[in-house]
């Protein structure tokens, strides 16, 4: 599979029947209730890479926000006020199994991450928060997130782990 990987909003004819990216729950999601989520509940956005016209990953986001003493810097927890901060949520990231390793998850990290921005500069924004799945946690922290440790007592073995990345890391990152 080769090409140029495109980035657009879901549109509700999109088919996604053939999506797989080797994990159940993800696939199951994006197949029957992204589309539910965005056009029916309004609850999140998916955003869908193509190659060839062919859907090869998504990323669903939603606003969202934390409260101050989650933060896991101590510098953003003594500067902001106290009271929940937005954020923008990476819900959900999928690649298919035939396009790992191609750069797609990485090319809708990018595209995360500059709607962050958008969303800091135009409603507010302290940061992205994720909760990555055990697998996913070395990706994420490559990336630059960590873990808010504050909820982390709880969860059990193999439970997803919130993880955030400050907005000036992101704006660094992507040259904003």
């Amino acid at each position: 599979m080769a090409g140029t990987i495109e980035i657009r909003v879901l549109a509700r004819d999109d088919d996604r029947s053939g999506f797989s990216c080797g994990q159940r729950d993800l696939d199951r999601y994006f197949q029957h209730y992204a589309g539910q989520n965005q056009f029916k509940f309004r609850l999140a956005v998916s955003y869908v890479a193509l190659v060839e016209a062919k859907i090869v990953g998504f990323a669903t986001i939603a606003a969202s926000s934390i409260e101050r003493d989650s933060l896991p810097s101590a510098r953003l927890r003594k500067r902001l006020p106290a009271y929940p901060l937005p954020v923008l949520r990476l819900a959900r990231l999928g690649v298919d199994s035939r396009a790992q390793g191609l750069g797609v998850g990485k090319a809708l990290m990018r595209h995360v991450l500059a709607l962050a921005v958008e969303q800091r500069d135009r409603l507010g924004c302290v940061g992205v928060v994720t909760d990555a799945k055990p697998e996913a946690a070395s990706f994420y922290r490559g990336l630059g997130f960590v873990p808010i440790e504050n909820v982390h007592e709880g969860l059990l073995h193999g439970e997803p782990q919130p993880m955030f990345l400050p907005i000036d890391t992101v704006a660094a990152a992507i040259g904003t």
